[in-house]
């Protein structure tokens, strides 16, 4: 019962005193499954929408209640082997599934995912399904809703990092006609930014020979100013020679009063 006790207590625990309706994402990796089967989730997390179950010891998914909201899926390092079929049902909106270094062998374990119809990404490496041959062209072939296998695209090209770009792949080939008109509209950016260009310099070379008229004035002013300071100097040297001399005059008339 303390194994059974694992699994059960580290949902509890990540629920964190909140109701199960409020948990948006669970993660209860690395716990023990008593026998196997997902246990302490109930149908009460109607707004899950992230689980995460990695290597638990799980061997089936039977037991997944119904969470109709739920997009990823992460339940690698088990040893799942089939029962899949019940998927769709329990997560119908499920977009991301994570079934890496589990126990699957055969394609028909695989083609139980068809009903999953908002499946996009789905990752088998490391089960022993993944070293058949013609093993990637089959998986896209039994389930064409799919986008990404292990990482991949059918060309080859690299999930994305963000999920956001999932949505972006609703538009399918549709896509490149999306870059034309994007490409075009630059242009016509471009363009009106050129005609602003035009209107600024124009406008700059009139603010130019405007300065230039007012530079002829500063010039004036500043020579006046200058010569003004030159007579403020012999004033002031006027000044204070007059004052060193009644100085001198006073420290005579002190020695004679000595």
């Amino acid at each position: 019962m303390e194994m059974e006790m694992e699994m059960k207590k580290r949902v509890s625990l990540e629920l964190r005193d909140r109701n199960p309706a409020e948990v948006v994402e669970l993660v209860v990796n690395n716990c023990q499954s008593a026998d196997g089967e997902v246990e302490g989730l109930t149908d009460a997390y109607t707004e899950l929408e992230i689980l995460s179950m990695v290597n638990v010891g799980l061997s089936s998914l039977t037991k997944l209640p119904s969470l109709p909201k739920l997009r990823k899926l992460e339940v690698s390092d088990n040893i799942i082997a089939g029962g899949l079929d019940k998927l769709a049902e329990k997560c119908p909106n499920l977009t991301y599934l994570n079934l890496s270094g589990n126990k699957i062998k055969e394609m028909s374990s695989v083609e139980a995912l068809q009903s999953l119809k908002n499946l996009k990404s789905l990752d088998l490496y490391s089960c022993e399904v993944s070293t058949l041959e013609d093993y990637r062209e089959n998986v896209f072939e039994l389930l064409p809703q799919l986008t990404y296998l292990d990482g991949y695209d059918q060309e080859d090209n690299e999930v994305p990092d963000s999920e956001a770009d999932e949505d972006d792949d609703e538009a399918g080939p549709h896509g490149d006609d999306d870059d034309d008109e994007d490409e075009e509209d630059e242009e016509d950016e471009d363009g009106s930014e050129g005609d602003e260009d035009e209107v600024g310099l124009s406008y700059l070379m009139k603010e130019g020979i405007q300065d230039e008229e007012d530079d002829g004035d500063y010039v004036e002013e500043e020579e006046e100013d200058e010569e003004d300071e030159e007579d403020g100097d012999v004033d002031g040297a006027d000044v204070r020679g007059e004052k060193r001399k009644r100085d001198a005059e006073d420290d005579g008339d002190d020695d004679d009063d000595e």
